[in-house]
């Protein structure tokens, strides 16, 4: 089982707030203060409850279907990997651009799952989540991985509460360091995930 900091770590890459940031702050451009902080919390709430169940499913279904937690790992890496490549090679293609500039629904749930998905939860920090529960051992451990899941979902709170502060000035250039640096430990990240199933199937020694 990986430590609390490996697991931290690997929640911040895959579920984290620097990856939404820039999406999130040009589609709530034109909201106001108070519009802003309702988005924030209601994305927030859909988006726990989503990686929640989705994690609860993902391992239900991996027992069910005698998916072992090597062919998890294997997956969750080649996933991780393309989305890693993909961000680190190219921040943003013209296709996504024109998308975040598009005005949001008006719907309100409408808007809210728009945003929570894939800005919030991505497919490779479900998969991340279905590994580290399928992996655990202990009813502690899972309690850990879940203390350590909300952490990093009240992260991602804050981000978007506090967007528009984040995203300008010296903060800015700031978060975009930190992204840049995110992306190449995405590629190493998914890489040690493929590398760990490999190993786990005496693939690799």
């Amino acid at each position: 089982m990986l430590s609390a900091g490996e697991i931290f770590t690997l929640f911040f890459v895959t579920l984290g707030p620097l990856k939404l940031l820039g999406p999130y702050g040009q589609q709530t451009r034109d909201l106001d203060a108070v519009a802003l902080r309702i988005t924030a919390l209601r994305v927030f709430v859909v988006s726990l409850a989503a990686v929640l169940v989705g994690g609860y499913l993902g391992s239900a279904l991996a027992v069910k279907w005698h998916v072992s937690i090597p062919a998890i790992e294997i997956a969750t890496g080649v996933v991780f990997f393309l989305v890693a490549i993909n961000l680190t090679l190219a921040s943003y293609d013209a296709t996504k651009s024109a998308r975040t500039s598009e005005p949001l629904p008006p719907s309100a749930m409408a808007a809210t799952v728009r945003l929570a998905f894939p800005l919030v939860v991505t497919p490779y920090g479900i998969a991340a989540l279905v590994t580290l529960l399928l992996m655990s051992d202990s009813a502690t451990q899972v309690r850990a991985i879940y203390a350590i899941l909300a952490a990093v979902m009240v992260a991602d709170l804050l981000a978007m509460l506090f967007v528009r502060q984040i995203t300008r000035g010296v903060m800015l250039y700031v978060v975009q360091v930190l992204a840049s640096v995110l992306g190449v430990l995405q590629v190493g990240l998914a890489v040690q995930i493929i590398i760990r199933g490999l190993t786990d199937l005496h693939v690799l020694s």
